[in-house]
């Protein structure tokens, strides 16, 4: 018997959706990309597929939604070669080694040295003035001691995070969510997110490198950034403080929302990790598919878990390279299946019911 390798569920409606129609690209309205720092080699596979193969004959825009590496992963799209960009930004990702005990600064230069890398000055008006892609990342604006550098920053971290835990709306008030967004979006998806006050500010040359950066600004790790041009003045940080996976109304997206995932869990926030009993559903997201590594194939890599931030302490640098390197080979395997579901019409056999 053939191992399963990628599991998929759906919210009710996309899950008829698929039955009736099984899955194109025109379907989709808008993906979405996790925080989660090295976690998604395992969908550089997936990546490859979805931006290369099967948005290739999209006839209409697509509004991609990302935070921290997730918006990283889809800078990739609206590139001259989607693919080539991605497995460049795989290959840097994966290649970066730091001194011993590195600081924020040398953390910071090392992003730094990569977003140039990855995005050359040249391409983002590129990015910008075509139409097929259309990038949306969020950014966190903090207040208060979150938006210091040091150790008093800790001070705002575990203070929001105690009010997190007892209401998660209560981040608003040391957090605004900020959307970038592509100049020819209104980002009509958002109109009716309350949970946390939202604001919205166009992408543009001069903020574009910035805004990238800002949402991998991983708090007491990297330098935030500071007053990005065309946004409210503040302090930055990473978008995952707010939507680490993502718990936000999408019942206003035109169409279906893919989410190629690594969790078979989708975690609200950043200070919602270790609250159990705070997970998104189907039941929220009727529209949603969501797509994950099986506990067959999280087994069968080294390790037996999928890459993460603590690989860069635990383990030496020829064997974190190897180990990561091996993550985006088996996640290969994961695209392989979903492109034989999507073009057998298998999908509909294989796709369950999220609830």
């Amino acid at each position: 018997m053939t191992t399963d390798w990628l599991r998929i569920k759906a919210g009710r409606d996309a899950w008829l959706h698929v039955q009736e129609n099984g899955l194109n690209a025109d379907d989709i309205g808008l993906l979405l990309g996790a925080s989660g720092g090295p976690k998604w080699f395992v969908l550089q596979g997936l990546d490859r597929y979805l931006f290369g193969d099967f948005f290739a004959q999209r006839k209409h825009p697509l509004d991609m939604l990302g935070t921290s590496a997730g918006a990283w992963r889809f800078a990739s799209l609206g590139q001259a070669d989607p693919v080539a960009a991605s497995d460049l930004f795989c290959r840097l990702y994966r290649k970066q080694t730091y001194s011993e005990k590195p600081d924020v600064r040398e953390i910071t230069d090392e992003a730094i040295k990569l977003l140039h890398e990855y995005i050359p000055d040249n391409v983002v008006p590129k990015i910008l003035e075509q139409d097929k892609f259309r990038h949306h990342w969020i950014v966190t604006r903090c207040r208060g001691l979150s938006a210091v550098n040091g150790k008093r920053q800790l001070a705002g971290l575990l203070g929001s995070a105690a009010v997190n835990a007892v209401n998660r709306r209560w981040l608003g008030h040391f957090y605004d969510r900020v959307i970038f967004h592509h100049p020819n979006s209104d980002v009509g998806f958002a109109n009716n997110w309350v949970d946390i006050p939202t604001l919205k500010a166009t992408l543009t040359a001069d903020n574009f490198k910035s805004a990238l950066l800002a949402t991998g600004s991983i708090p007491m790790v990297l330098e935030g950034v500071r007053d990005i041009p065309g946004a409210p003045a503040g302090m930055y940080r990473d978008g995952g403080i707010t939507d680490y996976h993502f718990d936000v109304d999408l019942s206003q997206v035109n169409g279906l929302v893919l989410y190629p995932h690594f969790y078979h869990q989708v975690v609200p926030g950043w200070f919602d990790k270790s609250l159990k009993w705070r997970r998104t559903n189907g039941t929220k997201w009727p529209n949603v598919i969501l797509m994950s590594p099986s506990p067959e194939f999280i087994a069968s890599l080294p390790y037996g878990k999928i890459p993460d931030r603590t690989d860069f302490a635990k383990l030496s640098v020829a064997e974190r390279f190897k180990y990561w390197q091996q993550a985006v080979d088996q996640g290969q395997r994961m695209a392989d299946q979903l492109r034989e579901w999507v073009t057998t019409g298998e999908i509909r056999n294989k796709i369950t019911l999220w609830t």
